[in-house]
């Protein structure tokens, strides 16, 4: 599953990043998003979705939010 299909409001663990872009890569790993890492969906909006990791949030595109895998 992805953070496409994630609940509103439920805190999920990362399992992996599943993108083959190391620039993707990397922006997701400085906002803290990595595998172990927990992660909160607070909204889905229209093209994407607000996440909250690490007291940070986040508005992600639907691409970045099909790379997390939870």
């Amino acid at each position: 599953m992805n953070l496409t299909e994630a609940q509103v409001g439920i805190e999920y663990i990362i399992k992996d990043i599943k993108t083959d872009d190391e620039e993707l890569n990397s922006f997701l790993f400085t906002l803290g998003c990595y595998s172990g890492e927990s992660v909160t969906v607070i909204n889905h909006v229209k093209g994407g979705c607000i996440i909250s990791i690490k007291d940070g949030r986040y508005n992600i595109d639907n691409q970045l939010a099909e790379a997390i895998i939870i």
